[in-house]
């Protein structure tokens, strides 16, 4: 998809290539960055291919954001996930860490992995480097939405940390976000931008949405609205299910399920819809006009919906830019 690609691009990262086994993200990763894209499996990717793409003579990054399927809900919830498969990716970016020794090497990841064996092992792994990780708020990095992000740094110079949270121009809310979109109703497209499209919903989701309030939950509504999920026990750890956002606040964190009205707070602030995939793109911090779609493509809620969301926030993979270049430009002035 290239979120982490064209955040590095902006903080003047030369990145080269982008790996990803889901053939889906070559479009918008070759249409809006200067990389090649790369469709291969991180599995069968080898460290010979890795030194292959960088030139001699010039500093070297290896940066990764392997999914962590043990760690999703859905995951778990569907019993989707094989044992041999829960940690086999980072285990593989940390093989080829090993192979291709890099100067600079960063990994982006879910929150939960610290004081988990599968982090343990691979920063054991990293031998020769010093290594920070924390996990941050991307609200505190101009990314409007509450997510919490693991992001690791490792460099053979000296300690790289990530550079300090700062505010950027402007709120990171909703509002400042996409209040600026033309309006929808649910099932619509705008006519000049297809990734502006919004889901259609039921007549009984209508009457739902209408009756939620920004920020509010679906305990507000008349017994006759609830689903059979309310209604029982568990229901009640569930609150965000069927909310609206709120236009003065982060989104909350977008996942690959964000256009669904019934998939958690994704309800637009006063529109009677959810959010549609550009709003979806855009408080992930992509530009406006990042390119989804090749010219005269509709787009699949489903197939973007999971680019989107997996995608690391642009914003986010610019910070970690500018960490790695203050570093190596502090080596050079040494």
């Amino acid at each position: 998809m290239g979120g982490l690609t064209h955040g590095l691009q902006r903080a003047g990262v030369r990145v080269v290539a982008g790996i990803d086994s889901d053939p889906n993200c070559r479009f918008p990763y070759e249409a809006n960055n200067k990389a090649a894209f790369v469709a291969e499996d991180v599995r069968d990717v080898t460290g010979a291919s890795l030194r292959r793409l960088w030139n001699d003579g010039t500093t070297t990054l290896l940066a990764g954001c392997a999914p962590c399927q043990a760690f999703s809900t859905y995951g778990r919830r569907k019993g989707t996930v094989r044992p041999e498969e829960k940690w086999s990716l980072v285990a593989e970016f940390g093989r080829l860490v090993e192979d291709t020794q890099p100067d600079f090497v960063t990994m982006e990841n879910v929150p939960q992995l610290p004081g988990h064996p599968v982090l343990t092992r691979f920063i054991q792994s990293l031998t020769g480097y010093r290594v920070w990780s924390d996990v941050v708020q991307c609200a505190d990095y101009g990314i409007p939405q509450t997510r919490k992000r693991l992001v690791l740094l490792a460099s053979r110079t000296g300690i790289v940390t990530l550079e300090t949270a700062r505010r950027l121009p402007g709120a990171p809310t909703v509002r400042n976000a996409i209040g600026h979109l033309p309006s929808l109703a649910a099932g619509e497209s705008d006519a000049g931008d297809p990734m502006h499209s919004a889901c259609s919903l039921t007549e009984l989701n209508l009457r739902r949405i209408r009756a939620s309030l920004p920020g509010g939950t679906w305990r507000e509504w008349d017994e006759s609205l609830l689903a059979a999920c309310h209604r029982g026990k568990s229901g009640e750890t569930f609150p965000s299910v069927y909310g609206r956002m709120e236009w003065d606040a982060p989104a909350p964190t977008i996942t690959t399920q964000c256009f669904g009205y019934g998939n958690g707070r994704f309800g637009h602030p006063e529109q009677d819809r959810a959010i549609s995939l550009r709003e979806a793109a855009i408080l992930q911090t992509f530009p406006g006009s990042y390119r989804f779609l090749r010219p005269g493509e509709r787009p699949k809620f489903s197939t973007l919906g999971r680019l989107i969301g997996n995608a690391v926030p642009v914003r986010l993979g610019e910070a970690i830019g500018i960490s790695l270049t203050r570093q190596v430009r502090r080596r050079r002035a040494a």
